[in-house]
């Protein structure tokens, strides 16, 4: 019979040590928002350029990124690199690294079909005005790309969120981490795990709902 003696008792006095987790979580994942959005308009335009070795480089970037796992992307950001190019980078640096060039392969599907939604006549007119392709680009198309992927954008983040634990693997002091080491020098992994459990949940979950909330008001407009 399932006998165990709960002390949750251990969560309020470990609280500032998990909380510095969760800050550390949060963030990474902000940050690391930022520079997908970044790389992820670098790789849709590389999708769309004309000229075709820098469509076949963004195609190729795109798809070896989305179909490898995040984990081993990260591990080979952390361990390879070092290696091979004699980069040495803190395991903060490369779990930013790792997840920003992950999600920008994600963001960038959304940038292009943002883009591709943006009316040929807005682009003819704006041509006719006299702006230049570059122009045209930031001031009419990137400001309504970037309109309607910001539900994808901030359904992102939540991803980021979630994916930030995989700091955990390389030392990363994320929450996951955090508790981690808690569990191993107090022998608690029942309650401490169940607790960072709920706190992810307790984020992502409103995060999540406000977001198909905001979608719907977008469809229905």
């Amino acid at each position: 019979m399932f006998s165990y003696s709960f002390r949750w008792d251990i969560i309020p006095t470990n609280f500032n040590f998990l909380l510095s987790g969760l800050q550390n979580t949060l963030i990474l994942s902000a940050a690391t928002l930022v520079l997908a959005m970044l790389g992820g308009l670098l790789i849709a335009t590389l999708d769309m350029s004309r000229f075709r070795p820098l469509r076949w480089l963004g195609l190729g970037v795109g798809e070896i990124i989305r179909n490898t796992p995040i984990l081993v992307q990260l591990l080979w950001v952390y361990y390879v690199l070092p290696i091979v190019f004699g980069i040495n980078l803190s395991a903060y640096a490369a779990l930013l690294i790792g997840l920003s060039v992950y999600s920008s392969a994600f963001i960038s599907e959304s940038y292009r079909a943002g883009i591709q939604a943006v009316p040929k006549g807005q682009i003819e007119a704006a041509h006719v005005v006299g702006l230049s392709n570059v122009q045209t680009f930031f001031r009419i198309i990137l400001p309504q790309a970037i309109r309607m992927t910001l539900p994808a954008l901030a359904a992102n983040f939540v991803q980021l969120i979630k994916y930030s634990s995989l700091g955990s693997v390389i030392s990363v002091p994320e929450i996951t981490r955090r508790g981690m080491e808690l569990s191993s020098s107090t022998f608690r992994p029942l309650e401490i795990f169940t607790f960072i459990a709920v706190m992810y949940f307790c984020i992502c979950w409103p995060l999540a709902m406000a977001i198909r909330l905001w979608e719907r008001r977008l469809s229905n407009k």
